[in-house]
């Protein structure tokens, strides 16, 4: 079953600039993978989650939103809403394609990797 969530959602998981709050980050990738996750365990779930994205919509492959600053994300993203719509029927991640961890045995495990 699909949920409907906006441009400005998707891309901010395909791309890795914030086109939109982070509650709606939150959102689409809780959606996707099933879980309800942490702040440290965004990063890794958007990795998993935007191949997905893009085979769901390949026709965001190629847009890039490497000139985003908190000043004018909100006109780069109109007018990509322009070019794309606004609403995307996104599905969720196939099974056994995300891990599930769980969030204090994820956190241990980070800061493991980066002590400092």
């Amino acid at each position: 079953m699909s949920k409907t969530f906006q441009l400005g959602d998707v891309l901010s998981v395909t791309d890795g600039h914030l086109m939109t709050s982070i509650h709606n980050v939150y959102a689409i990738l809780d959606y996707m993978t099933g879980e309800n996750l942490f702040t440290h365990q965004l990063p890794r779930a958007a990795r998993v989650c935007a191949p997905y994205l893009l085979k769901q919509f390949p026709q965001l492959k190629d847009v890039k939103c490497e000139e985003i600053t908190p000043d004018n994300w909100r006109g780069c993203l109109d007018s990509l809403v322009k070019q794309f719509g606004d609403k995307f029927e996104v599905e969720p991640l196939p099974k056994g394609a995300y891990t599930a961890v769980d969030p204090i045995t994820e956190a241990e495990i980070m800061m493991k990797r980066n002590p400092n």
